[in-house]
């Protein structure tokens, strides 16, 4: 991905270090490594911030930074991919996780039917869901950090290989534009 567009997309490195769920990692967060954006850094911190969405856990935000943290790589981005889950895209992201983790456990899964909205049915309705939730949601974390890496990691070389066959062919057009023109007559007439 070119470095301007994340560039725009990440916050600014003093207002992530100021986030109130953040300052818990105090003198860890004046890592430069964390603040670097290169290939390197950017997949990894795709990788952290997609996985981190898929954890159906509250603080998604300071889970993604701990992981940055650990791994040293960008923070602000991966924290800022946590924010694909959001109220507007938390049900149907977790219900696909839910339905994943049914279909590696072979459950049935819970009817919509069968759930009632008072909080004791609903206690219980969250005893019987964990379990395929919570590996519906592994998995697709882990599935979505390995497609997120990859296709920034090949993003990133797509660019740079562009990046130099475009310069290679500005040098060899400056070099032919030095060079003389050499007529017909001249190359055929030996010295």
């Amino acid at each position: 991905m070119p470095k301007r567009l994340i560039k725009r997309i990440i916050p600014d490195h003093d207002r992530v270090r100021g986030h109130r769920h953040l300052r818990l990692f105090g003198e860890l967060l004046h890592d430069p490594n964390l603040w670097h954006l290169n290939r390197r850094s950017a997949s990894g911190a795709f990788a952290v911030g997609l996985f981190a969405a898929f954890i159906p856990l509250p603080f998604q935000m300071v889970f993604a930074a701990a992981g940055a943290i650990l791994l040293r790589v960008n923070l602000a981005l991966s924290v800022v991919l946590v924010w694909i889950t959001n109220p507007l895209t938390i049900p149907p992201i977790f219900y696909c996780s839910y339905l994943v983790g049914a279909w590696l456990l072979g459950d049935t899964g819970v009817s919509a039917q069968t759930v009632d909205f008072t909080l004791p049915s609903l206690l219980h309705g969250l005893g019987e869901i964990w379990r395929p939730l919570l590996l519906g949601s592994l998995v697709c974390g882990t599935l979505s950090a390995a497609l997120g890496y990859s296709l920034v990691l090949g993003f990133w070389r797509l660019r740079l290989v562009r990046q130099l066959r475009k310069r290679r062919k500005a040098k060899l057009l400056r070099r032919q534009m030095r060079l003389p023109e050499v007529s017909q007559s001249e190359q055929s007439t030996p010295s």
